[in-house]
């Protein structure tokens, strides 16, 4: 899975699948690996395509890293794993590859360090972020925080949708239409047509996912949703 220039991967295949992109995040889930794992799985027979391991107080990269494992195990390869923040947790689990924030590692040396089939994903949260995105060797961006969240201590205020719309367009005029855009925070089945309408290609969620009852339901839901707006958009899915 070689991220090229517009995001998409050798051979003509398609770019990395945003739609419903599940955050697996100890500090809302809990640091139960099985339980971590048994989530990953559900929502990947309900229609999750990317997930994502997050641990923003980690202070034991070992019991990390082993948490990490088991989730990748149990979802089999089916959609790819990435870890929040952290590359060389992601170079010892063999995951595909990581997502970055802005006070990360630079994507460059993450790419270097990774190689070129890794996904590098980037968050992004003001429009100088955006117009960055020409120079990155990125896979997708995600955007926000859109709405506000009690899943993560966000000291920005919450941009919306018109700013998710605006920094949608500059991203596009930074990389063209083939990058992957997602929106993350407070995005949930009710607001998310929304978000979609306002250029996104799809949302990263927790609560949403992983704390609505059955999880495989949740997803299996959340995905309908998510083409529906989709293709009331007009993208082909």
């Amino acid at each position: 899975m070689i991220g090229g220039p517009s995001g998409t991967r050798p051979g003509g295949a398609s770019p990395v699948d945003l739609r419903l992109y599940g955050l697996l995040d100890v500090g809302v889930l809990g640091d139960d690996g099985a339980r971590l794992a048994d989530l990953a799985a559900q929502a990947v027979a309900g229609g999750c395509t990317l997930l994502q391991y997050r641990d923003k107080l980690l202070d034991d990269a070992r019991a990390a890293l082993a948490r990490i494992r088991a989730i990748h195990a149990a979802v089999g390869g089916r959609v790819p794993l990435l870890v929040n923040d952290r590359v060389d947790l992601a170079l010892a689990a063999g995951t595909e590859g990581v997502h970055l924030g802005q006070g990360d590692l630079h994507p460059e040396e993450a790419r270097r360090l990774l190689g070129p089939k890794a996904i590098v994903g980037l968050t992004v949260k003001t429009g100088a972020q955006a117009d960055e995105l020409y120079r990155l060797p990125v896979d997708y961006a995600c955007i926000g925080g859109v709405f506000a969240t009690t899943s993560k201590d966000n000291p920005d205020a919450p941009i919306g949708l018109d700013g998710l719309q605006r920094l949608v367009f500059r991203a596009r005029l930074a990389r063209g239409p083939g990058l992957p855009l997602g929106a993350i925070a407070g995005i949930d089945a009710g607001n998310l047509a929304a978000v979609i309408a306002a250029g996104a290609d799809g949302v990263a969620l927790i609560s949403a996912l992983f704390k609505g009852g059955s999880t495989e339901t949740c997803a299996r839901d959340l995905r309908a949703r998510i083409d529906t707006a989709l293709n009331a958009r007009g993208n082909k899915n």
